[in-house]
């Protein structure tokens, strides 16, 4: 019988949807000392099995049917085979942002919820490594995956984390490639023109923004983050304001760059830009016009803050381009405005850890919400090595990519329900 007919069978025939609420309850049962509680828990174990028993003697394959009822929605297994019949393995690596796709404000309560835990430990035990890669800073992260995933799991060797969107990356119970700071390759041009933003972001900032905003912990990339709720209207005015304030200071210390290799600031480059001119006020007006070009959410925030200028960024001096083309300036509304390194990414953070982890042919499931997780997502797009899932709010280019490849959007809050997915694919994949 086809596997699509016996999934039907499963679904018409036996109550999965109570089956699913007996291993959720078992599954997520909170630790307490109470011997009520214990045999509550003790029974709803029995009857779980009870049932698992009923399909697992109805169906040859009755292991994995029982499994993927108890985890998976009628409408998340049938996707599950359509991935299978499309890809035709198993996803064998967890790549996963966190902010707005694990966990959400407005959603969990910035809290990753028990079910996703506890799915992701169900694929920690079944051999599948995890990599969380995230633009936050390492201790941040260190510190909510010892607290949800426990410290057994974050130190068994098969989890890495790819931080500040992949400027490091820390792979514990690896030796000598336990922690590496991809930053450090960088070329000193690139390196000083970082230093430079990060010693004067918050002196020189208005009064305004330093009291409404505060500079992110970061090793290298320089975040600025909201002193108010994320997503709330007066985080979103002035993350929108540090945007403009971030992009005119790495303006200067790009011109300060320029400098140093030319004595004359005041430079025209005859030779090679049709005798353009570098000035103070032309480098801000011209790097303001790049990152406008590059992202159009940086440029309806340089318009709606009256700081867009209409120049024809085909005529912006190939000195200046030749720098901020290895910058990159991101904008993550009402959460976030930052500027970091074109050459160190999640692209290039997740195949250093893949690489760690010994992953030489991955498969991987990339979930996440904005263009630095796009990035990864195209990249195992074009490399034929996994799938990609977005949150609802995801960025428009994010969501456009996801709809195109498989359609697996999530509702805010719920990313358990693309694991859950992943985990019948899984299932389904073993039984060749």
């Amino acid at each position: 019988m086809e596997r699509y007919d016996l999934v039907y069978r499963l679904y018409d025939e036996y109550d999965t949807k109570t089956l699913r609420e007996y291993q959720e309850f078992v599954d997520v049962f909170p630790a307490v000392d109470s011997r009520v509680a214990l045999e509550h828990w003790q029974g709803a174990t029995e009857e779980l099995e009870e049932r698992k028993d009923e399909i697992r003697s109805s169906f040859a394959a009755g292991e994995t049917f029982a499994e993927i009822a108890a985890h998976a929605t009628r409408d998340q297994a049938f996707t599950a085979l359509d991935l299978e019949a499309k890809y035709g393995r198993a996803v064998n690596v967890l790549v996963l942002d966190v902010d707005e796709t694990l966990r959400s404000a407005g959603g969990t309560d910035n809290e990753i919820p028990r079910d996703t835990l506890h799915l992701l430990t169900e694929f920690h035990e079944a051999g599948v490594p995890i990599v969380i890669c995230t633009g936050q800073t390492l201790e941040n992260v260190k510190g909510f995956a010892i607290q949800g995933l426990g410290s057994e799991i974050v130190h068994s060797g098969d989890l890495s984390i790819v931080y500040e969107a992949g400027t490091g990356v820390f792979t514990p119970g690896h030796g000598a490639d336990t922690k590496q700071l991809l930053y450090e390759d960088l070329g000193e041009e690139i390196r000083s023109v970082f230093d430079d933003v990060r010693s004067r972001v918050l002196p020189e900032a208005p009064e305004d923004l330093r009291r409404g905003c505060h500079l992110q912990g970061n090793e290298f990339n320089v975040t600025i983050k909201p002193n108010y709720e994320t997503g709330s209207t007066d985080a979103r005015a002035i993350i929108d304001e540090a945007l403009v304030y971030l992009i005119d200071l790495l303006a200067d210390a790009v011109g300060a760059t320029l400098e140093g290799d030319d004595a004359d600031h005041s430079h025209t480059d005859a030779d090679d830009d049709g005798g353009t001119t570098l000035s103070d006020e032309t480098i801000v007006d011209w790097t303001r016009a790049y990152y406008a070009a590059q992202d159009s959410e940086v440029r309806a925030v340089l318009e709606g803050e009256g700081a867009y200028p209409d120049l024809d960024t085909d005529a912006i001096p190939e000195r200046l381009a030749a720098v901020l083309e290895r910058i990159d300036v991101a904008y993550y509304e009402a959460d976030a405005a930052e500027i970091g390194s074109l050459e160190l990414n999640k692209v290039v953070g997740v195949e250093r850890a893949l690489n760690v982890l010994g992953v030489d042919d991955p498969f991987a499931l990339v979930m996440g919400d904005s263009k630095s997780d796009l990035r990864v997502m195209q990249w195992v797009a074009e490399n034929d090595a996994g799938i990609a899932a977005a949150p609802e709010h995801a960025s428009q280019d994010t969501l456009e990519h996801v709809l195109e490849m498989d359609d697996l959007v999530f509702d805010r809050g719920k990313s358990v329900d693309i694991l859950r997915t992943v985990y019948a694919l899984n299932r389904l994949a073993r039984l060749g």
